[in-house]
């Protein structure tokens, strides 16, 4: 459980290599379909690092996941996410892709699967709602989120 989102984060790697810093965070989701807070966690690799000021660039490598920035303080507006994507592309309505997923490669791709964070003072620049959260459409799986920081 992470944040009261099911899912967790297993394991984190980290590299420090020349003028760049890369993190991955590894989530396990628990259910076909589920979207899991990850703020706190990509905001310790900013605060771990001593990140003053820079980019943060949050990537998932996925094709039936993504990453995307909204509301976290009401857990009902990621459920209205959820739900809305859900009638949109509704999962096994008669898709070409043969694996059963395409429903899954489809939101992935309208979610997307990067976002780009200013960091300021040592800290996301996020509004004062906002969260970063890992969109699984395909689990339940064990997922990598590749944290990149460029300062300056």
């Amino acid at each position: 459980m992470v944040d009261g989102i099911n899912g967790e984060i297993l394991r984190d790697e980290g590299r420090l290599k020349e003028g760049f810093m890369v993190k991955i965070l590894n989530v396990k989701s628990s259910r076909r379909e589920e979207m899991v807070d990850i703020t706190s966690y990509v905001d310790g690799v900013i605060r771990g690092w001593g990140i003053q000021e820079g980019i943060c660039y949050i990537y998932v490598p996925h094709t039936t996941a993504g990453v995307f920035i909204n509301e976290h303080a009401d857990p009902s507006v990621v459920q209205d996410i959820q739900g809305t994507l859900a009638r949109l592309v509704p999962y096994g309505k008669g898709y070409k892709h043969l694996e059963g997923n395409a429903d899954a490669h489809i939101k992935a791709t309208l979610v997307g699967t990067s976002q780009m964070v200013f960091v300021r003072g040592g800290r996301l620049q996020l509004g004062t709602w906002q969260g970063i959260f890992f969109a699984e459409f395909d689990g339940p799986r064990t997922r990598r989120v590749f944290v990149k920081v460029l300062e300056g």
